[in-house]
Order: structure tokens, then C-alpha cells, then sequence
């Protein structure tokens, strides 16, 4: 599509947007009375409208009937989570009992290399991306020397080369076959945090599994914002959160896929709980671990399910629209904002912004490194009613989403970027 700078041709574009509607189903924070430029759904996604009316039903069965809530009513809690799994399967490409449901991305992470960071003599290495989000570093770090190893030791990071901003894929392949006799896991995130780069996790998975390594991603900024083919891709394990695209809410409750070729192997190490007890005899409260024969089966505690009921609100959202259209129309949002711009850059007497973002390889986030003024020009945006994220140094993160966010408003964001950035030259 050939793109135009115009107000205009962004009105024609939302115009022709199937997806438009969807807009109608959130809350915006305001400002000066008008809904603001919402930029930050890579961050914390808005909270549909029916979120509270879904929370508010839990709250009243939970009056009226007390614990037998779990088993009486409309929606019975015990049957809550069955209705979360089908549109999370179609999300990240698997199969509905290859997802659990379940505590908080972080948790999640420790359980599952548990079960699949299994060193057996000189295997025990783990590749990872370099300055992947803390979190994940800090989940390494403790995680192997609980292990009882130093992570100076197994623990190998692949980084962007020398002057360059992004991790090429092929030194992640190099990394892989020059560690292939010592290599146990591939952790990586699906997408980089900081600078919006998509992997390619179906090659980095079959690379992996050529050496007889475990493959397991960080999907908290891929799940409802990239195309995945989980299954598809033969990947071992994943986890994600929902408070970002899956627009979820504060601290929403995390997901886990786990291959389906691993969910009757009882032998597998795993960290356990009542939860994820054969559902036939849970109640009867026998010794010894019997797992649910699906991802279920590592569960632990007993689910929140007031958060259960914040996730499903979003998730009807996406099952109605569609992970496909959703897709496409995210690409075309942030193909749009490269465009403005790249034309901001070409009219200003000299660069304004360096794009991070690989144009071939992203999804909503654009990551842009400002040449000169960047604080002042983020401090303008936030002035001017848009939600961006700041990051040291002098980057800032912009997430136009497609269930909620237009053509125009990103066309209006590149204006005040233009114009803020004039009135600093």
C-alpha cells in the first residue's frame, strides 16, 4: 500500500477497518475532556467495558452461594478456566489442553525450568538473548544456582554485534551449534522488549531440538500481538502474561503452554500442588501426586477466579475478532507510523529519530532512539494527551494496538512529534 501523510488518507484507512468497532468496547483515559492517544498496550492494555460486569458476577455468586460457587450457579467456578482455553489456544497456536491458566509470568518461568532446564553432565547450558528483560535474567540467575551452578558458567548470551542494535538470527543459530554438546535449553523472548524485534521461533526451536536441547519463550510481549504457531513449531514450553495486549488488568493471571508430548510422562520433574491433581479424585485428598494429563497438571494453588473473569472479558473480545485480522491490522498501524516517520526524518534539517525496530521482523511496538532532546520531547507528548513509555537512554516505546487504536490517532501522534520537535531545533 502506498501510504499519504494526510489526515485524510488516515480517516480512510480506519474507514475501511473491519475491526473498528472493537474501539467501542474499552475505556480511554481522558484528556481535556477527549479520549487520550493510548500508545502503551505493550505496557498495561486498556480494561474493556465489561470487565467489571464480568468481576461483578463472580462478587455476587460468591454472595449468594458461597463456596458452592465452585459447583452451582450459571457458570460454576470450577468449570471457569475451560472457558479461557479455547481462545488462548488460538492465540498462540496450540492446542486448548496444552494451556494452562495460572499464577504470574515470573512464577510460571521458575516452574517450567523445573521441568524442562534438566543438566545432565556437561549438557547444562542455557542461551539466552543478552539484556533480555530483567526479570528473565534474574529468573536464570537464581534459577541455575539453586541449581547449584555458577550462571557465569552456563549460562551464554547471544548479543547484537558491535554497532548494531539488533540480534541477528543467524548468530543465534551459531550460538546453538557451537554449544550443541553442552547445551540443555534455549530461553528466549519471542520479542525483544526494548526494541520491538520479532524472532524467528519456529527455526530457533528446530535448531534446538537438532542438538537434543529444550526449547522454552518469554512470550510476554508476543501473546495477542504476533502470530504464533506454538504447536506447529514443536516448541517444548511457553509462558506469558495478559496484562499487556490481552488487556487483562494489573497483575492479571499469567498462561503457560506446555507440548502436549509431555502432559502423561509422570516421571517429568515438576513443582506440584492440589490443583493439579487428577480432577476424578482431587477431593478424595489421597497421598502421592496423580497429574492431570494436560498443562493443567502443573498447577498449584487454587485459581483466583475474580482474575479469571477480568481475562475472559478480554478474551471474548479477541475470539470475536480474531488473531488473524488482528495481526494484519497491527502490522499495517506500526507499517504506517515507520512511514510518518521516516517522512518526519526526510523534512527535518537533520534526523530526528533512530527507528530500533526491525521494519521486517515486528509487530506493534516501535522503539525509537531520539537523536536530540528525547526527554523534552517526551515530556511534550505526555503534555499533549499521548501514553508513551520512556526508557534510558533516550528511547521511547510506542504500541499503537489494533483493537483499540486508529490510523488517525497514529497520523496525530506523528504531527506532535513534528511539531514538538521543531520547537526545540
Amino acid at each position: 500500500m502506498k501510504f499519504l501523510n494526510t489526515q485524510d488518507f488516515a480517516q480512510q484507512l480506519d474507514a475501511a477497518d473491519s475491526l473498528r468497532s472493537f474501539r467501542q468496547q474499552f475505556l480511554f483515559p481522558q484528556h481535556n475532556g477527549k479520549d487520550a492517544i493510548y500508545f502503551l498496550g505493550n505496557s498495561l492494555g486498556l480494561q474493556p467495558k465489561r470487565t467489571a460486569t464480568d468481576m461483578a458476577e463472580v462478587m455476587q455468586q460468591w454472595q449468594e452461594l458461597g463456596v458452592e460457587s465452585w459447583f452451582k450457579g450459571d457458570k460454576p467456578w470450577l468449570q471457569y478456566h475451560d472457558k479461557l482455553v479455547g481462545p488462548l489456544a488460538a492465540i498462540v497456536g496450540a492446542l486448548p489442553g496444552e494451556i494452562v491458566v495460572m499464577n504470574s509470568l515470573t512464577v510460571n518461568l521458575h516452574l517450567m525450568l523445573a521441568s524442562f532446564y534438566q543438566p545432565k553432565g556437561k549438557r547444562n547450558k542455557i542461551i539466552c538473548e543478552a539484556k533480555a528483560f530483567p526479570s528473565d535474567q534474574y529468573t536464570l540467575e537464581t534459577h541455575v544456582k539453586q541449581r547449584g551452578f555458577k550462571p557465569e558458567d552456563v549460562i551464554v548470551e547471544v548479543a547484537p554485534r558491535e554497532g548494531e542494535v539488533n540480534i541477528r538470527h543467524e548468530d543465534v543459530l551459531a550460538a546453538i551449534e557451537a554449544n550443541k554438546d553442552e547445551l540443555a535449553l534455549i530461553f528466549w523472548g519471542g520479542l525483544n522488549y526494548y526494541t520491538g524485534q520479532v524472532f524467528n521461533m519456529k527455526t530457533i526451536t528446530a535448531a534446538a531440538h537438532a542438538v537434543g536441547a529444550m526449547v522454552g519463550f518469554d512470550l510476554a510481549h508476543a501473546a495477542g500481538n504476533i502470530q504464533l504457531q506454538l504447536h506447529n513449531w514443536d516448541v517444548d514450553f511457553a509462558c506469558w502474561c495478559s496484562y499487556k495486549y490481552l488487556n487483562s488488568g494489573p497483575g492479571a493471571i499469567g498462561g503457560v503452554y506446555i507440548h502436549e508430548r509431555f502432559h502423561n510422562d509422570k516421571e517429568l520433574p515438576r513443582f506440584a500442588g492440589w490443583w493439579g491433581y487428577n480432577k476424578a479424585t482431587r477431593f478424595k485428598m489421597q497421598p502421592g501426586f496423580d497429574p492431570i494429563p494436560s498443562a493443567e497438571g502443573w498447577q498449584l494453588s487454587t485459581p483466583s477466579v475474580l482474575l479469571y473473569a477480568a481475562h475472559y472479558s478480554s478474551l471474548q473480545l479477541f475470539e470475536k475478532a480474531g488473531m488473524s485480522s488482528l495481526y494484519q491490522k497491527g502490522q499495517q498501524l506500526s507499517d504506517y507510523l515507520l512511514f510518518l516517520l521516516q517522512d518526519l526524518n526526510a523534512n527535518s534539517s537533520q534526523p530526528i529519530v533512530q527507528v530500533l525496530t526491525p521494519k521486517e521482523n515486528k509487530g506493534c511496538q516501535v522503539s525509537m532512539l531520539m537523536l536530540r532532546n528525547g526527554r523534552e520531547v517526551f515530556d511534550a507528548l505526555t503534555d499533549a494527551g499521548v501514553f508513551a513509555d520512556w526508557r534510558e537512554p533516550n528511547v521511547i516505546r510506542i504500541a499503537a494496538v489494533p483493537m483499540y487504536n486508529t490510523f488517525e490517532e497514529v497520523w496525530q501522534f506523528a504531527q506532535i512529534m513534528k511539531t514538538t520537535c521543531e520547537q526545540f531545533q
